[in-house]
């Protein structure tokens, strides 16, 4: 299986809707990859990113080791999710950035069946 590439928002898409149990519905008003309806990756605000949910203390470590991938504007100061550029040298940290994103809104049988947090 191919590494994956995170290029652009479909390249994002197409990662996250390879997720157990995902599908495609508004956020903000802008179809997104959601598991239990809840949304884990999204367009973001700002060109050449998307936005993905991180807990904070996971996002300030993302923030602090690799701030050409990882970044926020003040819109997302204080909020459990930051932004993250496309074409990234890392894809597959990117990838565990995205797969703990969707586990952690999973029910516990889909984390079961998943395996352990990313």
């Amino acid at each position: 299986m191919a590494a994956p590439r995170f290029d652009n928002w479909d390249d994002v898409v197409a990662f996250a809707c390879a997720l157990p149990d995902v599908e495609m519905a508004p956020f903000y008003g802008t179809p997104c990859p959601k598991v239990n309806g809840k949304a884990f990756v999204s367009p973001g605000r700002e060109a050449g990113s998307f936005h993905v949910m991180s807990p904070h203390e996971e996002k300030e470590v993302l923030l602090e080791t690799d701030p050409d991938t990882f970044w926020q504007t003040a819109h997302y100061d204080g909020w459990p999710g930051l932004l993250v550029r496309f074409g990234s040298d890392d894809p597959e940290r990117i990838a565990d950035v995205i797969r703990r994103a969707w586990w952690d809104r999973a029910k516990k049988a889909q984390r079961a069946a998943f395996g352990e947090r990313p």
